[in-house]
């Protein structure tokens, strides 16, 4: 199955690499799909900071806006594809849930999501102990909050873990959850099939 430890490795080495150089997938098999995955997050996460600049024009806020619709529909196409991912290789190992097996809220392909999202988050709150300009308040909540994202790292990363032993032992069931996003859809988003018309 997927391997939590390496996600979590490849998730901290490539947005410190990325911070430095251009974005590369140089990866293999799933962890393609987990790299490139992480890439939208890391895209993402960069057009949402500068859609919030006071100094950034509006037509560049449009732009910003219609590039962060871009790569959260290509994130969320990812959740899916990790997901077929994992259907692919219960298929393949003829692994059927159980009778009675439970179903969790959340997939493999979110939670490896939301572990991108997570060490996104703590590279920028560890950038902020750098700043020359904040003051020992501002340190002291900044190093709050890293010791609370490495703290919910820890459970998510050992949830996701529990969840594929389950889901490979048949107590859980798994499938993939089509995010089914309308306003991408010109034939579903009025505004752009009304605009062809």
């Amino acid at each position: 199955m997927i391997d939590v430890q390496e996600v979590l490795k490849l998730h901290e080495q490539t947005v410190a690499l990325w911070h430095q150089q251009p974005i590369r997938n140089d990866c293999q098999g799933v962890l393609q799909l987990v790299c490139q995955q992480h890439i939208f997050n890391y895209e993402l996460w960069h057009q949402e900071d500068i859609a919030r600049s006071p100094e950034v024009s509006d037509a560049e806020i449009a732009n910003v806006k219609r590039a962060i619709d871009r790569f959260n529909q290509a994130r969320n196409d990812h959740i899916e594809k990790l997901d077929d991912w994992l259907t692919e290789q219960l298929q393949q190992r003829q692994i059927q849930p159980a009778a009675g097996a439970k179903q969790n809220t959340e997939t493999v392909g979110s939670a490896i999501d939301r572990l991108s999202i997570m060490a996104l988050r703590l590279y920028h709150y560890r950038e902020q102990l750098d700043r020359t300009d904040a003051d020992e308040h501002h340190l002291a909540k900044v190093r709050q909050r890293i010791a609370l994202c490495e703290e919910q790292r820890r459970d998510l990363s050992r949830s996701l873990d529990e969840l594929q032993q389950a889901i490979l032992s048949g107590e859980r069931v798994h499938k993939t959850y089509r995010q089914m996003k309308m306003y991408n859809d010109p034939s579903l988003n009025p505004y752009l099939y009304k605009a062809g018309s």
